[in-house]
């Protein structure tokens, strides 16, 4: 079943009913305010320049990202918890069972992301140390400009819908002009039909790309926060940290009222204090 993004819905329904709104409670010809030609000025106009300055591959994951915005984020504060608690989780593996334990552990959990996957099979290969944590960062940064192509291409497209919006006015006003000959009464309906393409562009800028972009650059930016602590908590398995460190480190991630205790200290101590004799 697919949820979707409350405050997204909420949002888009507010947005365009303000602008219904303004419509229904200012005139009786609704109808003036729909233009097929204008709609697919402004939209096909910014198909076509967006393909025309990014590869097709990057266009059409955007366009799914548009989408994508009416689902709730995958982060958030209750997948943070349950991933640091997982790392310990790991991290009491390996120190009982050992890493060939872990690596059939992960190898057979098939809704691992690419991230946790690529972390798991750096710290099965056997880096430690600056070596994990050099390669690890380079992963979390990659990730992320990787993943912000499509909010780069969103910007773009917001700044290009109103400059064809322009465009499509430029177009009715010449076409307007053109078929007006003497009759200077045709200038007010004409007018209103040109400028209803700068009304398009507007909106869908303002309204659709724009929000958009902004919505999914937040929501990388939250993931490239998880990725880093996850980060963290695999180079501290590689080091051999006992779990009450790894969830202490894991804490100091998090806000303070999200902080989590699965591990007792008394515990630790007692297994260390053996571990000595």
């Amino acid at each position: 079943m697919m949820f979707l993004s409350i405050e997204t819905i909420v949002g888009l329904l507010f947005g365009f009913g303000l602008f219904f709104y303004a419509i229904f409670s200012s005139t009786d010809n609704y109808i003036i305010f729909l233009s097929v030609s204008s709609f697919i000025m402004v939209m096909g106009g910014t198909l076509a320049a967006t393909m025309i300055s990014y590869q097709g591959r990057y266009v059409i994951n955007t366009l799914k990202t548009l989408l994508s915005i009416l689902t709730p984020a995958y982060v958030n504060r209750k997948t943070l918890i349950e991933e640091a608690q997982k790392i310990i989780e790991w991290d009491a593996l390996i120190n009982k069972e050992g890493l060939v334990a872990f690596e059939k552990e992960i190898y057979a959990n098939d809704k691992l992301d690419p991230f946790l996957k690529y972390g798991a099979d750096l710290l099965t290969t056997g880096y430690k140390g600056d070596e994990l944590s050099e390669m690890l960062t380079i992963a979390v940064d990659s990730f992320f400009e990787r993943d912000m192509v499509q909010s780069k291409i969103l910007q773009n497209m917001a700044s290009i819908a109103p400059a064809f919006g322009m465009i499509g006015t430029l177009v009715g006003l010449i076409i307007m002009l053109d078929t007006m000959g003497a009759d200077i009464t045709k200038i007010g309906p004409g007018m209103a039909l040109a400028i209803l393409t700068t009304l398009y562009g507007v909106m869908m800028a303002q309204l659709l790309f724009k929000p958009a972009a902004e919505k999914y650059q937040q929501r990388q930016e939250i993931f490239r926060f998880r990725n880093n602590l996850i980060a963290e908590g695999f180079i501290m398995i590689s080091a051999g940290a006992n779990p009450l460190k790894i969830q202490d480190k894991m804490n100091s991630y998090l806000d303070p009222s999200i902080h989590f205790n699965v591990v007792n200290k008394d515990s630790v101590s007692d297994v260390s204090s053996e571990s000595e004799e």
